[in-house]
C-alpha cells in the first residue's frame, strides 16, 4: 500500500506539471504551490492509474478463474514529469507454471483488452475537453511540457477518434485526462509486442508456438529499426531484452501438447487486429 501511495503521489505530481498547474522542477515548489496543484494533477494522475489496474486486473481475474496462484498487482515507481510520468507501469506474478496453452492465451489477452476497453473512452473523453492549438510548434496532439512540447504520435484508434470526435485533426493541445488514456494505449500497443514474455509474447506462444521464437527476433529487429525515428524503441527493446536476458523465447507450458480449442484462435486474432489499431510508428514526434 505505502508504494502505492508513493507511485500516486509522483503520478500525480507529474499530471500537476502536466496541467501547468506546478514548475517542471522542484526549486519552484512550496508548501502553498503543492496544495493548490495537487488537486489537478488527479486529472492524470487517476485515469492513468485505473488504465494500469485495471489492465492487471484483466490478468489477475483470469489467472485465478484458473485457480493459479498469482501476486496482487504491483505498482512500479518512475521519475516524476519532465523526466518521466511517475511511474514504469505494473505487474503482477504469477507463482506456479500455466497448465496449458488455453490458460496462458486466456490470461496473457485479458490484460490488454480490459486496460484497452478503459483507455478507449477515457481518450475520448479528455479529447473533447482539449483545446485547438493553432499556433502549435508541432502537428496533431501536442502538450506544453516543461517549457519544451510533448507531441505523442498517433495511431489508427487516436487518429480515428480525433477525427470523428471532433471532425478535425489540426493542431490540439491536450487535457491531461487525454494524454492519460494516450498513455494507457501506448502501454497496450507495448505489451502486446509478440516478444519474450510481454503479453503479445504469451499469445503468440500460446496460438503458434513454433513461430514464437522466430517472430520474436523478427519484431526486435524491426524495433530496433524503428529506433532511427524514435529513440523509444531502442529504449524499450533493450529493456525487453534485459529483463528476457537476452532470450526472446517463451518458456513451455506444462501440458505443451494438448491442443488450442479453436475458438482461442479468434481472440489471438483480435489481440493482433487490437495491437494494429494501437500501434504507434512514432510515439513521440519533434
Amino acid at each position: 500500500m505505502a508504494l502505492f501511495v508513493a507511485v500516486l503521489f509522483v503520478m500525480t505530481l507529474s499530471g500537476a506539471i502536466v496541467a501547468n498547474a506546478l514548475p517542471p522542477y522542484p526549486s519552484g515548489w512550496s508548501g502553498t504551490v503543492l496544495l493548490h496543484a495537487l488537486p489537478r494533477g488527479l486529472s492524470f494522475s487517476l485515469p492513468l492509474l485505473a488504465i494500469l489496474l485495471c489492465h492487471e486486473l484483466g490478468h489477475y481475474v483470469i489467472a485465478r478463474r484458473y485457480q493459479l496462484s498469482v501476486s496482487p498487482p504491483f505498482f512500479i515507481p518512475g521519475l516524476p514529469a519532465p523526466l518521466g510520468i511517475g511511474t514504469f507501469g505494473a505487474f503482477i506474478r504469477l507463482r506456479t507454471i500455466v497448465n496449458d496453452r488455453r490458460q496462458l492465451l486466456d490470461v496473457g489477452a485479458a490484460g490488454p483488452i480490459a486496460g484497452f476497453a478503459v483507455a478507449l473512452p477515457i481518450f475520448w473523453y479528455g479529447l473533447a475537453h482539449s483545446q485547438p492549438w493553432p499556433d502549435s510548434p508541432v502537428g496533431g496532439m501536442a502538450i506544453p511540457w516543461a517549457g519544451e512540447v510533448l507531441a505523442p504520435g498517433d495511431s489508427a484508434v487516436t487518429w480515428l477518434i480525433r477525427h470523428f470526435a471532433t471532425g478535425d485533426t489540426s493542431p490540439i493541445m491536450l487535457h491531461p485526462v487525454a494524454l492519460a488514456g494516450w498513455f494507457g494505449m501506448f502501454v497496450t500497443m507495448l505489451n502486446l509486442l509478440p516478444m519474450a514474455q510481454l503479453d503479445g509474447g504469451h499469445i503468440l506462444h500460446a496460438a503458434f508456438p513454433t513461430l514464437h521464437r522466430r517472430v520474436a527476433r523478427a519484431f526486435w529487429v524491426f524495433i530496433m529499426l524503428l529506433s532511427w525515428f524514435s529513440v523509444t524503441w531502442l529504449i524499450w527493446g533493450l529493456a525487453v531484452l534485459v529483463l528476457s536476458r537476452g532470450q526472446l523465447g517463451h518458456p513451455p507450458v506444462l501440458d505443451a501438447y494438448r491442443p488450442l480449442p479453436k475458438n482461442r484462435y479468434l481472440l489471438a486474432w483480435m489481440s493482433l487486429l487490437l495491437f494494429l489499431l494501437t500501434f504507434s510508428p512514432v510515439p513521440f514526434r519533434s
